[in-house]
């Protein structure tokens, strides 16, 4: 197998995510297919992470969770990450009761503050 490597960087459209979108009830028949198409949208538009919106997949049961995982391990297995949209919160409660981390779109990500929280500086304090 062999390809052209093009001069500079390949282009990454930051502001328009690779994006996933889960509708209804997911079933294990169809995590094959969300798997590829994980590795697909990776694979096609060069970025590190795909978006899934899963706001319309309803109530979140083990079926999802189970997608949800494998969907991760295939995005991890391709070099990559997955993030979810719209998480329903009893979505969130399942996951960490299975111990589950995912990145939600929206959230400061571990160790940098929350978007518009400016840190105060009181007079006196030492310069940092």
């Amino acid at each position: 197998m062999s390809y052209v490597r093009l001069a500079g960087l390949p282009f990454v459209d930051a502001m328009t995510p690779a994006v996933l979108v889960l509708a209804g009830p997911l079933t294990r028949d169809g995590v094959p297919g969300l798997c590829d198409d994980v590795r697909a949208l990776l694979d096609a538009t060069g970025a590190g992470t795909v978006v899934c919106d899963v706001g319309g997949i309803g109530p979140p049961g083990l079926a999802t969770i189970d997608a949800l995982a494998r969907m991760q391990l295939a995005a991890r297995r391709a070099g990559g990450r997955i993030r979810l949209r719209d998480p329903d919160p009893s979505l969130r409660a399942l996951l960490g009761l299975v111990g589950l981390a995912f990145d939600v779109e929206g959230e400061a990500e571990e160790g940098e503050p929350a978007g518009g929280v400016e840190k105060a500086v009181e007079p006196g304090d030492p310069a940092l």
